[in-house]
């Protein structure tokens, strides 16, 4: 499991992008949230994910808020 902040969210498209522990920029869609409305999203958000591989580069899977 990875950590890291939404750096950014994108409403009008559905995605965002989460900065990493390790300083990497991974893309998420909101499909891939769990227990989370897309809606309810804000930058600086701590979050916790999984990383997939896909045809465009690793995107997170199964992110979570978490509470500090």
């Amino acid at each position: 499991m990875h950590t890291g902040k939404i750096k950014k969210v994108v409403r009008e498209r559905g995605f965002g992008f989460i900065s990493d522990t390790d300083g990497r920029e991974v893309f998420f869609h909101q499909s891939s949230l769990v227990d989370t409305q897309f809606d309810a999203l804000k930058e600086e958000d701590n979050v916790e994910f999984e990383i997939e591989n896909s045809p465009k580069g690793p995107r997170a899977v199964n992110v979570h808020i978490v509470k500090v």
